[in-house]
């Protein structure tokens, strides 16, 4: 059925340009490295090609009741090991741009890495967005999920987001539209982010770098940069910050098989090579149950988990 699913709606887009395919591996672009397949997996060369493809998955019986999941760079998310049913859309290169606008703003393309809008903030001569280099993620999970760090969050500076519904019309969302919060925004679940405005001040470019290489240096030593890492694994409660609450539970380290607690920072899990996803969400739910018997708080996941577990592998090829 995949096969004839993938020929109905390259019919139904036959000028798509980008790459399409069924049951696709999204370790490799997870950073977690772990994980299974997409059902279909989709890279769009630009707006209008996806555009195009989504218009092909309204015309197509077989896909047009499928959920859709859009991912940029796979920083923040954990894919489980019985991959993920219905169609991953992965916002790539032709999303990347990033801008002046008009004033003091900066336009930035939802695939663009947020390093990249705060690169590109400083050589605006734009202040106020150099948190950004510290969030290991795309503009368009900083849309969804509110990214901040080191002081900063994506509400306090968006002016307007972009975005496409599943048949492809253009959603404009104003800053108070989007609802944002805690790591998280309101907007509804069925929108792709594709752009986002934000608001700078005018500053000197050297001191912006500056405050850049700030950033830069306490995340290598306080952060495993340089690990398969999902980034901050939980929220921190009302007042409290989880890896406190963590290391205080006495986790700080522990490991199922090559999935471990961060020692340098413990809201951080690692695959240390070859660690299932289903060990790593288990870990992470481990550390959970310790925290809350500890000290009876409730940690939540910051980290998007997405898919079946690995003992449903394979569970959406019942569509066959």
């Amino acid at each position: 059925m995949t096969q004839d699913l993938l020929n109905a709606l390259r019919a139904a887009a036959p000028r798509l340009r980008g790459e399409l395919a069924a049951d696709a591996p999204l370790a490799p672009i997870s950073w977690f490295r772990a994980g299974g397949a997409a059902e279909l997996l989709f890279t769009p060369d630009d707006l209008e090609d996806l555009r195009h493809f989504l218009s092909a998955v309204q015309k197509t019986p077989l896909a047009r009741e499928m959920q859709i999941l859009t991912i940029g760079l796979g920083s923040n998310l954990l894919v489980r090991d019985g991959g993920v049913a219905g169609i991953v859309i992965r916002l790539g290169k032709g999303f990347m741009r990033v801008e002046q606008d008009a004033g003091e703003r900066v336009r930035a393309g939802a695939g663009a890495p947020d390093v990249k809008l705060a690169l590109g903030a400083a050589k605006f001569g734009l202040s106020g967005l150099s948190f950004y280099r510290g969030i290991p993620g795309s503009v368009g999970g900083a849309l969804r999920m509110n990214a901040g760090a080191y002081g900063g969050e994506t509400k306090d500076l968006l002016v307007e987001a972009k975005a496409l519904d599943h048949s492809g019309e253009m959603v404009i969302l104003k800053n108070p539209e989007m609802q944002f919060s805690y790591r998280r925004s309101g907007a509804p679940d069925h929108l792709i982010f594709i752009e986002g405005v934000f608001q700078g001040r005018k500053g000197d470019e050297e001191t912006i770098r500056a405050e850049m290489q700030e950033i830069t240096g306490k995340r290598s030593s306080t952060q495993p940069v340089n690990t398969h890492t999902g980034g901050s694994t939980f929220k921190n409660p009302p007042g409290r910050k989880s890896w406190e609450l963590i290391d205080a539970a006495g986790c700080r380290g522990l490991r199922f098989g090559n999935a471990q607690v961060s020692e340098l920072h413990c809201n951080f899990l690692i695959n240390h090579g070859g660690a299932t996803a289903d060990e790593i969400e288990a870990l992470g739910e481990e550390v959970r149950r310790r925290v809350r018997d500890n000290s009876g708080v409730e940690l939540e996941w910051e980290i998007k988990r997405v898919g079946v577990a690995g003992t449903q592998k394979g569970a959406f090829k019942a569509r066959a």
